[in-house]
């Protein structure tokens, strides 16, 4: 069983910084990759920004030049920073950890969710 726990959403003004936090635990062997998906209203879920073992990241294009993606493996800890936030950036932020397991088994599983509310 692994439990992801994520951190840091809010409401911030249009122009502020946020930063949120994911944190893995449990029966992980190794961290594939991670990343930070969002879903707005009526919208479908989208992803944001990844980063793998490797450090070797990718961005939407909507927050490129805006939000960073880093990882601290020997937390089994993803964070996203977010800057210069924009009314559209308001959504549920979510976790997503692909892990190999201490079997040998590669998994994928998914944090609770985080609200981010970019507003004045």
């Amino acid at each position: 069983q692994v439990q992801l726990v994520e951190s840091g959403g809010g409401l911030v003004q249009p122009g502020g910084s946020l930063r949120l936090s994911c944190a893995a635990s449990g029966s992980i062997f190794s961290i594939n990759a991670m990343r930070w998906y969002r879903q707005a209203p009526g919208k479908e879920r989208e992803l944001v920004a990844a980063i793998t073992r490797g450090s070797s990241t990718n961005y939407a294009d909507s927050v490129k030049g805006r939000f960073t993606i880093s990882g601290d493996n020997a937390k089994n800890t993803v964070y996203l920073q977010m800057n210069s936030l924009k009314p559209e950036d308001t959504a549920v932020y979510y976790c997503n950890v692909d892990y190999y397991s201490d079997y040998g088994l590669l998994h994928s599983d998914w944090g609770q969710g985080t609200q981010v509310t970019v507003s004045s």
